[in-house]
């Protein structure tokens, strides 16, 4: 080993101790305690101690380091966490409705908690007049026809019959694409949207819903059908007809069968189809039916004879919709002011979500055209715009991104958007039945709403509207603020 490493070694050693300590003397803290070292020799010159230098590696202690700590050093320990007491389920009795005179609460109709639990989330108090007819037929499996219109409560009184017909009769055994309960509707819209409310009713029951309808996937569309058991399928007649034939759905095992809006299904031809469906469904004596119509004519009654026997009727009057929760008003227009006043009103502040309604396809596409073009936020509902952009369309309007929304009577019936403020007849409709279910898209939920129609030269239908709601309907000039020149 090279004599220069071992001398770097050996000072290394003895870097920073005395004279004393390299010959092996003890300290003299030991001397004085030492047996063996004299007294005296504690006494004894004992050269000091060099300053010890740190090397660059070693931490220098904190002058503080070695002192004793004081009371406020002490370390406290953290307040143990008193461990939360489990959630309580809910109950019935957490849902306070006072009785109230003239009104019926779902309280008094003996409904699964379950049931309670979602109508309580829902915010729902008191049923409105079809329910409270509805409602107290829950057990007796009665067939039921009932006249109401959109926007009464009628889709929220079928659906609470249906699951507390499940919860009292659960299913043994369940396969994929065989409901229990089987809602036919008019417009892929209202499929749409009973889906959408049983979702929310059936939120604390384990059923699964599902619409069935065309214009979209159809691959997608089998493969969740397929998916799992299904107790609720909201369909159109055309796609289910489709499923029903290719066996992708089994109706063989539906217990309870709802025809919405039945009268406009009889408008749009779609009665041979629903004839079909119907014949593969179980007889009618071994299912329970119940149809729902804004009129029960001659021909809903018929219809209604054939499918089940000897059905209780409800009936909710027209003017109950339209009189009581909707301020109407009649604009006495030329064809030529039409669109300058629509455009001056719709500039209003108080004009924040306004359904405005066109008797034709190509008029509601131009007026929608045309608004954009004067600045108004708006976009186009009809039977020419493909189902998915419907969708976002809707979603949009319902939450607010677009001012207005231009539709034909594809959006009339069975669309549940909160919160509409206006509802404005640009084209007075050709049916009267047509006027109730567009006005009908405001003053809902016991909200208040105002509907507005354009009476031009055109228009012939008023007095048969104004006798089929049984009321006059207020007729006036428009103000002369509304009639100002468009900027372009």
């Amino acid at each position: 080993m090279p004599i220069r490493f071992i001398k770097a070694m050996v000072k290394k050693l003895t870097r920073g101790k005395s004279p004393a300590d390299k010959h092996g003397a003890l300290p003299q803290a030991e001397k004085e305690h030492h047996p063996h070292v004299p007294k005296s020799d504690a006494h004894a010159h004992v050269p000091e101690k060099s300053p010890r230098r740190h090397e660059p590696h070693e931490k220098r202690p904190h002058p503080q380091a070695h002192r004793a700590p004081a009371m406020s050093d002490a370390v406290v320990a953290p307040a143990a966490r008193t461990p939360r007491p489990p959630a309580r389920p809910w109950t019935v009795e957490d849902f306070h409705v006072a009785p109230k005179e003239g009104s019926k609460r779902f309280h008094d109709f003996n409904l699964p908690p379950e049931l309670m639990h979602a109508i309580a989330d829902m915010k729902f108090q008191y049923c409105t007049p079809i329910q409270a007819e509805v409602l107290p037929f829950l057990d007796s499996g009665r067939n039921l026809t009932g006249r109401a219109q959109t926007g009464t409560g009628k889709t929220a009184a079928f659906l609470i019959s249906i699951f507390d017909h499940f919860i009292k009769h659960p299913r043994v055994d369940a396969a994929p694409g065989a409901p229990r309960a089987l809602v036919l509707a008019p417009t892929r819209e209202l499929v749409v949207q009973i889906i959408k409310d049983a979702h929310a009713l059936g939120r604390h029951c384990p059923f699964r819903s599902m619409a069935v309808y065309g214009g979209i996937d159809y691959v997608k569309q089998k493969q969740e059908v397929l998916r799992g058991p299904l107790d609720i399928v909201a369909a159109t007649p055309g796609r289910l007809l489709d499923f029903q034939n290719q066996h992708v759905l089994d109706l063989k095992h539906v217990e309870i069968l709802v025809l919405d809006e039945a009268d406009r299904m009889l408008d749009m031809g779609f009665i041979p189809d629903v004839k079909r469906i119907i014949s593969k469904l179980p007889p009618k004596e071994r299912r329970r039916t119940l149809l729902f119509s804004a009129t029960l004519s001659e021909d809903v009654m018929r219809l209604a004879r054939q499918w089940m026997p000897d059905p209780l009727t409800v009936e909710m009057a027209a003017e109950e919709v339209t009189v009581d929760k909707i301020r109407q008003r009649i604009l006495i227009v030329t064809v030529r002011d039409k669109f300058r006043i629509l455009v001056n009103m719709l500039r209003r502040p108080e004009m924040n979500r306004v359904l405005v309604f066109a008797n034709r396809r190509d008029t509601a596409r131009e007026l929608s055209e045309a608004l954009r073009k004067q600045g108004v936020h708006c976009l186009l509902l009809s039977g020419d715009v493909e189902q998915g952009k419907r969708q976002r369309i809707l979603e949009d309007f319902r939450a607010g991104r677009i001012q207005a929304m231009i539709a034909t009577d594809v959006a009339a019936r069975g669309l549940h958007i909160d919160n509409v403020s206006h509802v404005i007849n640009f084209d007075l409709p050709y049916e009267p039945q047509d006027y109730v279910h567009r006005i009908g898209r405001t003053g809902r939920a016991g909200l208040e709403g105002e509907a507005i129609s354009f009476a031009d030269e055109e228009s012939f239908v008023l007095p048969d509207i104004e006798k089929f709601i049984g009321k006059s309907l207020p007729c006036e000039q428009p103000e002369e603020s509304l009639l100002a020149a468009l900027p372009y």
